[in-house]
């Protein structure tokens, strides 16, 4: 099945949910349309996985994320539920009833500024508020972003991101947003706090029957469907709506893989004590009963532990963020995202999700941890040996499942992506006849050099390694968190400044 797209389902579930979404919908965008130094992408992943292809009214076609979507009343702001991309007022039905009509109409809420700067440099409204794109040339994502150009006016400020949909670039379709209306987004009534209020929302058959009917919708247009892929909100009620979408997958599509990413915000406060302590019981009920539907549960935060005594937020030598700031914590999780999701999203030689979590649930064991380095710490002159000689066997990465230094606990399984290095660099550049500093510098191919750092370093884990050339794409509005790095990422020194 070389060259058949495996499709896959996403599914958002939760505010924070929405943020990771946002940031990693918006990095799928600009790599839609990537150029290299003026050639093509190497295209080793690829977006049909995640997209797909449909057609509005008029006939236009469209490339839309194959999303599911749940959040709260008044998490959208001037995002419609229903989208724009598919709304054509020309078609819409005459009112038959020719007595008075008592219009009511809520006033809209402004878009965001940063957010309508970016798609007027890609596209152009019509008189009916629709987004209309210019045309690219490969017919799907935006323009590309050209280096050197000015980009600093479009990056949102903190103080404007209130929701997600503040800075969500891409295009949804009519069937991807869920509003519960009965828990409100904002103010100290009316919220989805616990685990069980989670699970007796998709109890109620209004919810159910939504949620089953999208789901069946995008389900029966796939050919070749491999699994789900849920991002879901650990600290609050949407565990448990999270627990019962996970069950009602295993329910109706069984032998399908299940990945559940669980999400949760930065540090906290410890002057909230009844709220931390629905955090930590939320949690808890939500790894355990999702982990008994998934293929493989992975908790995702860049908070220091999940217990009740906070720890300082995980430190990225060549990042500078604010861990209180969701747009912030999000973005770097959306990016690590990206790239541990590349085996079951490649091309060829893709590594089905089912495939995946058998790696890695080790003897029914299906909670798993994840670690990045933002950016891979190569530097240029230096090859993919020289580095990884550098680093030696102390650990770069940095644990992003709020569980401590995976140093002090025993791996059984991984999979490891490395991605964004050039093929000149993937091998020694030393010159012929110069002594070799390491059995790294003698492999033939970057595969060859990362498997073999793996099984020198991890004997007695089982490795799975991908290395690709296509780096992860980000573009405004992703916050300004990187300092001294090349256009490709990679830093411009040793110092992590």
């Amino acid at each position: 099945m070389a060259g058949v797209a495996r499709e896959v389902l996403t599914l958002q579930l939760g505010h924070f949910a929405g943020f990771v979404g946002a940031h990693w919908w918006n990095q799928q965008d600009a790599a839609l349309g990537l150029t290299t130094d003026g050639k093509e992408s190497p295209g080793e992943l690829c977006p049909d996985v995640l997209y797909r292809t449909g057609q509005t009214l008029h006939g236009r076609e469209t490339y839309t994320p194959r999303l599911i979507l749940m959040d709260l009343k008044g998490s959208l702001n001037s995002l419609k539920e229903e989208g724009g991309l598919y709304k054509d007022q020309q078609l819409e039905a005459t009112v038959a009833w020719q007595g008075k009509i008592t219009t009511h109409k809520e006033e809209a809420y402004p878009k965001n500024p940063n957010l309508q700067d970016l798609l007027s440099a890609e596209g152009v409204l019509s008189n009916h508020g629709v987004w209309k794109a210019k045309p690219i040339q490969n017919g799907k994502g935006c323009p590309p972003v050209i280096p050197g150009t000015t980009l600093k006016p479009l990056i949102p400020t903190e103080n404007s991101i209130r929701v997600w949909s503040d800075f969500l670039r891409v295009h949804l379709h009519p069937r991807s947003i869920c509003v519960i209306q009965k828990y409100n987004h904002d103010g100290e009534t009316g919220r989805l706090e616990a685990f069980g209020q989670g699970e007796s929302v998709l109890k109620e058959p209004r919810y159910l029957e939504e949620l089953e009917d999208r789901l069946h919708f995008y389900v029966e247009e796939c050919d070749y469907l491999q699994g789900f892929q849920i991002l879901c909100d650990l600290h609050d009620g949407f565990s448990g709506v999270g627990a019962k979408t996970a069950e009602l997958l295993q329910d109706e599509y069984s032998g399908r893989g299940v990945i559940t990413w669980g999400l949760l915000p930065g540090p906290y406060s410890l002057g909230e004590p009844q709220k931390n302590i629905y955090r930590l019981l939320n949690t808890a009920f939500g790894l355990v009963h999702l982990t008994g539907y998934s293929s493989f549960v992975c908790p995702l935060s860049l908070g220091g532990n999940l217990g009740l005594r906070p720890k300082a937020p995980v430190n990225f030598p060549y990042l500078h963020y604010d861990a209180t700031l969701p747009f912030h914590c999000s973005a770097i999780l959306a990016t690590a995202l990206d790239t541990v999701t590349a085996p079951y999203r490649l091309r060829s030689s893709m590594v089905p999700m089912a495939h995946l979590a058998d790696l890695l649930s080790f003897s029914g064991k299906k909670v798993v941890t994840a670690e990045a380095i933002i950016p891979f710490p190569l530097v240029p002159g230096q090859s993919l040996p020289d580095i990884l000689v550098q680093l030696g066997g102390a650990s770069p990465w940095t644990p992003l499942s709020a569980c401590g230094n995976s140093a002090r606990r025993r791996c059984f399984a991984q999979s490891v992506v490395l991605r964004g290095i050039d093929r000149a660099s993937h091998t020694s550049k030393l010159k012929a006849g110069t002594p070799l500093p390491s059995a790294l510098h003698a492999c033939a191919s970057g595969e060859e050099v990362l498997a073999q750092y793996l099984q020198q370093h991890h004997p007695s884990v089982l490795s799975s390694s991908c290395l690709l050339l296509t780096p992860c794409t980000v573009a405004p509005p992703y916050p300004h968190l990187f300092s001294s790095v090349s256009h490709k990422g990679l830093p411009l020194d040793g110092t992590g400044r």
